[in-house]
């Protein structure tokens, strides 16, 4: 958007029409506009924008009527004065502001001249205190609306009995009315979110069970698995969301059996792309930001996963893994197998590369259940685009480059090891669907240096595709098209950091170092989600 609280995020008038990428319906707010969808007073519309805002936290409707409700059962708004006197936001101030921002020159600037949301008053007769105040309003009077001294849209009682309820925040023995948001009038208005106000209205205790749980939801959602928690007040049950998987129930295989098994695998007849491609895909669906995916698991193989376009192909990968695997003779689970045959395949592509190495693999990972798996939630981990597979989703608006570092980075991965996977995974053929865009090799499922070193070949000319867009094509002095690229390929030639790298491992001495290298990231994407390793 151009503008603070623009309106840029749906398409169409139908409001669950929100960008795929975004987890907000309103830029600069946290949930929604509290004055209403679009700033517009309307309860009903409002509660649209509630659900979808929540509905991408992970949140469903019990919880989030718990948590708007339980949270306005403390507290009060700010909005006690001219909104144009509060100074810009702490990134649009001078340098000399030392990191701060927001000066209020309403008064005193603070206390009862405090201006932050623009609505102003509290929503119980008790805001600092845990009861059943907010309900006893929300319910006990007709509600008219009103503006706060900010100008903001706000609800008010319309009965007298209802205009000095609430003690002053800072002037001792001063009453004022309770204030409602046209979003705490949409657990009235609309029916279902109704339907859960009257029953936590009716039923403390469980307004109170029901906000605590979504309370440590709220607050833990970016920790990962129960695994990451420390200290004695980790809870014991286990939750959904917390993405569970079954402990180990089986002895681990040892090196002897790991080494047989990849045999197995590679004699099975898929190749080393197919091999590749499935092991990343499993792999690199783990999330930094909030630790969620990864390969342990094997969620690859369930809804919603199993139906994501970038895994296009891996089903029948690990139908056949899950057949060598079962007739192995020692338990080993698919999570494992998967990410085995992986290492498996990128050995034999060194192999015949002519370095020797051996990529290290630590048993121990389970496989989920599809009842162990949030489906609704593990949806918004589906990447835009995965530069790494030279896969993008159609009309994305971001460049495919810029998504390549955001992936990166979800990945953990320094310009280094984002370079080296990009030039393995290339000539290795780990590309979605089979595509040739990067694939700069006579010699695809060889962990050769070809990438690189065509890459910086300076006997072709680059330009755009005529027949396809966002492919680039390289033609050589007599004008044929000898390869094709995307911008997540291109940025290794035209990025003057990525370039250096590129020139380190298109070396002519650098063949070992490049296949230690793309191994040791391998490794690295490949345990991301082994916090037992860590």
């Amino acid at each position: 958007e151009d503008t603070w609280l623009g309106d840029e995020r749906y398409s169409g008038d139908a409001p669950l029409e929100l960008e795929g990428a975004l987890g907000a319906v309103t830029m600069g707010l946290i949930y929604v506009n509290p004055e209403g969808a679009k700033g517009q007073a309307d309860p009903l519309a409002t509660a649209h924008d509630i659900r979808v805002t929540f509905g991408r936290m992970a949140m469903n409707d019990e919880e989030t009527v718990a948590l708007i409700a339980g949270g306005h059962t403390f507290g009060k708004a700010h909005g006690a004065g001219n909104p144009d006197l509060v100074g810009p936001e702490p990134e649009g101030c001078p340098v000399f502001s030392g990191g701060l921002g927001w000066k209020n020159q309403n008064g005193t600037g603070k206390g009862a001249d405090t201006v932050t949301s623009g609505l102003e008053g509290a929503w119980t007769p008790n805001p600092t205190q845990w009861d059943n105040g907010y309900w006893d309003m929300l319910f006990g009077f007709e509600w008219e609306l009103t503006q706060s001294p900010a100008g903001a849209k706000q609800w008010k009682p319309k009965e007298a009995e209802g205009q000095e309820l609430v003690p002053d925040a800072h002037i001792p023995g001063k009453k004022n009315p309770p204030m409602m948001a046209t979003s705490d009038l949409s657990l009235i208005v609309d029916p279902e979110y109704r339907k859960i106000s009257e029953r936590f209205r009716d039923n403390p205790e469980e307004f109170a069970e029901a906000y605590r749980r979504a309370w440590f939801k709220l607050l833990h959602r970016d920790m990962g698995p129960v695994s990451r928690y420390v200290g004695p007040w980790v809870p014991q049950e286990v939750q959904l969301w917390q993405d569970p998987i079954p402990a180990v129930d089986h002895e681990l295989l040892s090196d002897s059996d790991a080494a047989e098994l990849k045999k197995q695998i590679l004699d099975s007849g898929l190749t080393v792309s197919q091999l590749v491609h499935t092991a990343w895909s499993s792999a690199a669906s783990f999330r930094t930001t909030d630790k969620r995916g990864g390969a342990n698991g094997a969620r690859l193989r369930l809804e919603p996963q199993a139906s994501w376009p970038v895994n296009a192909g891996t089903q029948e990968v690990i139908a056949k893994l899950d057949e060598v695997r079962s007739a192995f003779g020692k338990p080993v689970s698919l999570a494992d197998t998967i990410v085995l045959a992986g290492a498996a395949a990128v050995e034999k592509a060194a192999a015949d590369a002519g370095v020797t190495v051996t990529v290290p693999f630590a048993p121990g990972r389970t496989d989920a259940s599809q009842e162990q798996t949030d489906v609704e939630t593990f949806a918004f981990l589906e990447p835009r685009a995965d530069g790494f597979r030279n896969w993008i989703t159609p009309d994305v608006k971001l460049e495919p480059e810029t998504l390549l570092v955001d992936r990166a980075y979800n990945l953990e991965l320094s310009a280094k090891e984002l370079t080296v996977l990009i030039g393995g995974l290339r000539v290795l053929g780990a590309n979605t669907g089979g595509t040739q865009h990067g694939v700069f090799t006579d010699r695809p499922g060889v962990l050769s240096q070809d990438f690189f070193r065509n890459l910086l070949d300076l006997g072709v000319e680059w330009g755009t595709s005529k027949d396809q867009e966002g492919v680039y094509e390289a033609r050589d002095a007599d004008g044929n098209v000898v390869r094709t690229a995307t911008a997540a390929d291109l940025v290794f030639g035209s990025n003057s950091i990525l370039r250096g790298i590129v020139e380190v491992y298109g070396a002519d001495d650098a063949k070992e170092k490049f296949v230690r290298d793309f191994v040791k990231a391998w490794d690295k994407v490949m345990n991301l989600d082994r916090f037992d390793l860590r």
